[in-house]
Order: structure tokens, then C-alpha cells, then sequence
């Protein structure tokens, strides 16, 4: 899903949010200088971490100098976050803001400066002179092994150009999924806001036009729910609308009924009794830009919502709905990936009420893009597979922590984490038994990955050899495309998963590679083979 996916995140919060479990204002004299700015004095370091806890872990911890390059943190975050403190310009550098977006406005900002342009500039001083002159990926420990065995590469089989030459607008999918009542593959693009449908061998059965884009869909009572994000770029108006879709024949062009509209560009939607009133209530993740919300829609029971806010901001992405305590209530699992990123926790407290727990918390330089729960070593209790690597933002670099993530759950609603793997740009990891073995293995994708020297890393699965130990494979043939997200489904009724990959080839991007990825397919189906 896109946006499930691309974010260009508000790289503003940047400041507001911190490592797990950790604090800057720790930090032992004599500081630790870059190179490039070792010559900075201790007591202005020692000025600047202060107004930064002042300023900025009043409300969040305070996030490490050591997260992002010098540079970085000068040139593209540290401005972004200027104009929260109200400040908007320093040393002659206009910073970017939005109080000219009229769905914005200048009063989202401080009416004065919350500090003087040399506190500002003592901030700067502090995370420049401390942060890294720039990041390092270290080399792997573990060689990818390339697997021409497991999986069968198959393609759509796409319909003739037009006479005359017109080229096809490149492939922009951001939506894939497999449904085995239908048994076909649902697909979504955003450029020609094209919704399709393809038998299963991957051939087109019927496409419809919309406007926006289709990001998520869920069954509903009555056919689906296509959560439609309204207009792709970044924005803070109100186009985004959930829509029903009944299915037809097999061929007939899907037809959409919109059931709510005027929603902060949804990027993921679930359904449930929230309330116990019999009808299925809609969760949605309105990850906006700088305005969002995470939102419920009570199910009136005459085709209309009452909208109900969770949590008024931006950044929700991912909901999963799971009955942690068992009480008979559907609870809301919820990724934020702005700002304040982590996973909450909306426990039903019934009669349409929730309280609200962060579970995780994660930097805000992470790029949070996707979580589940699943049993990862089969205690019987579910964990949590995450992962970060959105770099469409303001510290558009690789970073050492990109990556897939196992958080193990102790039975107390506790997360430890037990297992990480370094996946530049990592934007989807979904456990699955690939092999029929008995143990989860996880299939993932990267949408930035290093494509210059590693383009094999956008398609990698990993082999569960017990007790959190995996073995990391690759498949030659897919970096034809750039996958922003996947599906894992047994596609061809064989009894073996299968995995469809989205190509996405437009989007923000700071390293292209040589495969030029508006040549490759909309999508990709790897056939498990079973080997």
C-alpha cells in the first residue's frame, strides 16, 4: 500500500521524540565532537543540550545528536523544526512552514519566538558539533544468499499500447492484494488512478477509474471498503473517502459507492464491532501531513459515520484490531510514524470508549513503516514484526537502523526487543511459513533500498531456522522494480504461499541505481515452488 507507504513525512517533529530508553543530557564531558566541528566549546555544547531539553523533552525524550549527520541535522531537520519554536528564519535562511496553506494558517505556529536567535543558534550548536560528520551502513555479517529454487517469477500479462506510440504512463502502484473468494489480484495505480482486476494468471479481467488512489481494502458485510487517499502529493485537505464496492462478474468494471468522505489523506483502514451495538464500525488512519488524525467511524446503521477521534494527530499508518486482553472487546493496535513514532495501544473499555498506552516508541528519525502481530517463537502469545526505512523525508540518507525488527511479548502487554536485520529502506516485513515447516518466516521489501550497490535488496525473505535465527535470501529477477509494498496469499490454489510485489516506480528517491524501474512491470507474482 502507498502511503502504508510514501510519506514525505513533516520532518518538523523531528526534534520531538527520542531513542528508547535513552537521553541526550546524559552525555559525559568532554564531549564527543565531529571532525569537521571539533573546535566548538564544551560550555556552548553544554548551552544548546540544555535549551534542547528545555525545548523539546518537555513533552518527548530528547532524540540523539548521533541519529543523523551533522549536515543533515543542519541543512534539512533542524530547519523544518524552526518554525514549531516560531521561528522562521535564521542566519538568512528562510525556513519551510505552512501558514500560507489555508487549511493551515498562521495560527498553528507561535504567535512570537519561544527562544532568542542565539538560543536557536546554541541548538544548532549542540547537534552539529555532536552529531556524526556523516552516517555509516556497516557491512553485512551475513552474506544474502541468492535463491533461483524457492520462487518462479511471473508477470502481468498487460494489455497492447495504443496505435500511435503514446508511451503508458510509468508503473505507480501502491495497492496489491489477493482475495481467494474473488480469486483474483486487486490492484491500484496512482498516476492513472486506474482500480484492476486480474484473473489468476495475471491476466486483466476489468478496470475501473477513480478519482485519487485506492491504498486499502477490507471485507466488509457487503462486498469491500477501498479506503481512497484522495490526492497523492503532500496536503492538508480534507479529499480523502472510504468507498464500497460490491463485486460483479468476473469482467464487469468495479463499481464504487462512496459511504464517507472528507478525511486527512487515509492511508489504512480495519473494521469492527467497536461498540457492541451489532454493526461494523471503521478505523482509519488519516496520516495527513501536518494535520491528521487517527479516527473511528460509528456505524449509524442507515449508510451513515459519526467520526470519532482517537488521537489528533498526523502520522497513523498501520492499524491492526486484536483482543489483547481477552475480555470479549475488539482493541486497536495502532503505528504512528511521525513525530511521536511507536505502536499504541487503544484498549476497548466497551460502550465506544478507549484508553490509550504506547506500547513502542521509536526515534523519529526511524521512518516507521509497518507492524504486525504474529508468534514469532511460538509461545503462543503474539509479538510484534516492525519495520522502518522511509527515507522520503529530510535526512534522506542510509541509515544503520533501517530495517526488520522482533519485538518479543513477555504476557504483560511488554515488548523486548530480540531481533533486528539491517534492511536499507525497509517498508514491509509479513511473517508467513514460506516452506510449510512450522516456523513464521518473513518476507520483506525495501522502497529505498541501495540501489546503487545493492539492488538485490529490495526482495528479501528470511528462513526461520528456530529460536529467532534466520538465514537471509535474495531472488535473482526482482530489481526489475521498486516494491513499496507486497501481499503473501496462495495465489495458484497449490497449498504454498506465493508473494506479489507493487512497483512504485515513481516517488521521492535519492538513489536510482541502473535499472530504470518505469520499464518494469505494475506488479510481480514470485510462484512458490515448494523447494
Amino acid at each position: 500500500m502507498l502511503l502504508n507507504n510514501i510519506r514525505f513525512r513533516a520532518a518538523c517533529y523531528m526534534l520531538l521524540s527520542g531513542m528508547m530508553g535513552a537521553a541526550a543530557c546524559n552525555t559525559a564531558a568532554p564531549y564527543h565532537k565531529n571532525h569537521s566541528r571539533a573546535g566548538v566549546k564544551d560550555a556552548d555544547i553544554a548551552r544548546g543540550e540544555a535549551l534542547a531539553v528545555k525545548y523539546c523533552q518537555s513533552c518527548h525524550m530528547l532524540p540523539l545528536p548521533d541519529l543523523l549527520g551533522a549536515g543533515t541535522w543542519e541543512k534539512g531537520v533542524l530547519p523544518a523544526m524552526g518554525p514549531r519554536l516560531g521561528i522562521f528564519e535564521y542566519m538568512h535562511q528562510r525556513y519551510p512552514e505552512n501558514s500560507q496553506d489555508p487549511n493551515v494558517g498562521r495560527g498553528f505556529y507561535p504567535s512570537a519566538p519561544m527562544l532568542t536567535a542565539e538560543e536557536w543558534g546554541d541548538i544548532i550548536t549542540y547537534y552539529t558539533a555532536l552529531a556524526p560528520d556523516s552516517l555509516t551502513v556497516p557491512p553485512r555479517t551475513e552474506a544474502l544468499r541468492p535463491d533461483t529454487a524457492r520462487f518462479r517469477i511471473m508477470l502481468p500479462q498487460m494489455v497492447a499500447a495504443a496505435p500511435g506510440g503514446v508511451d503508458p504512463s510509468p508503473p505507480a502502484t501502491c495497492f496489491i492484494q489477493y482475495d481467494s473468494l474473488l480469486q483474483q489480484v486487486m490492484s491500484s495505480d496512482i498516476l492513472t488512478h486506474s482500480f484492476s482486476r486480474w484473473n489468476k494468471k495475471l491476466q486483466p479481467a476489468a478496470t475501473a477509474i477513480v478519482p485519487g488512489a485506492v491504498v486499502s481494502m477490507v471485507h466488509s458485510d457487503t462486498g469491500f471498503l477501498a479506503c481512497n487517499i484522495g490526492a497523492f502529493q503532500p496536503n492538508n485537505t480534507m479529499a480523502g473517502y472510504i468507498d464500497r464496492w460490491v463485486p460483479g462478474k468476473p469482467f464487469m468494471t468495479p463499481t464504487f459507492t462512496t459511504v464517507h468522505q472528507g478525511l486527512l489523506r487515509p492511508v489504512h483502514i480495519a473494521e469492527a464491532d467497536l461498540n457492541g451495538d451489532g454493526r461494523k464500525d471503521i478505523v482509519v488512519c488519516e496520516f495527513g501531513y501536518i494535520k491528521g488524525e487517527l479516527s473511528w467511524l460509528e456505524n449509524r446503521g442507515d449508510g451513515t459515520y459519526a467520526k470519532h477521534i482517537l488521537r489528533n494527530m498526523p502520522g497513523a499508518i498501520r492499524v491492526v484490531i486484536e483482543d489483547h486482553d481477552h475480555d470479549g472487546l475488539p482493541d486497536i493496535w495502532v503505528l504512528f510514524a511521525q513525530g511521536e513514532e511507536g505502536i499504541f495501544l487503544y484498549t476497548n473499555k466497551g460502550g465506544g470508549q478507549f484508553s490509550e498506552r504506547e506500547v513502542l516508541r521509536f526515534p523519529p528519525s526511524y521512518g516507521s513503516t509497518y507492524f504486525e502481530l504474529a508468534d514469532l517463537n511460538g509461545d503462543g502469545r503474539k509479538d510484534i514484526l516492525y519495520t522502518c526505512g522511509d527515507n522520503g523525508d529530510f535526512s534522506t540518507v542510509l541509515k544503520p537502523y533501517h530495517g526488520i525488527y522482533i519485538f518479543i511479548n513477555d504476557s504483560a502487554v511488554h515488548f523486548t526487543q530480540q531481533y533486528f536485520f539491517q534492511m536499507n529502506g525497509c517498508y514491509r516485513a509479513m511473517a508467513t511459513d514460506l516452506d510449510r515447516d512450522g516456523l513464521p518466516d518473513i518476507a520483506a521489501t525495501a522502497y529505498f533500498a541501495d540501489y546503487s550497490h545493492h539492488p538485490e535488496e529490495g526482495f528479501i525473505y528470511l528462513h526461520n531456522n528456530k529460536g529467532l535465527h534466520f538465514d537471509p535470501h535474495t531472488v535473482p529477477g526482482t530489481e526489475v522494480g521498486r516494491w513499496i509494498t507486497m501481499d503473501v496469499q496462495d495465489v495458484d490454489g497449490d497449498g504454498w504461499p506465493d508473494v506479489l510485489l507493487a512497483n512504485c516506480s515513481v516517488g521521492p528517491v535519492f538513489d536510482h541505481g541502473a535499472t530504470d524501474w518505469k520499464k518494469g512491470p505494475p506488479f510481480m507474482l514470485l510462484r512458490n515452488s515448494g523447494k
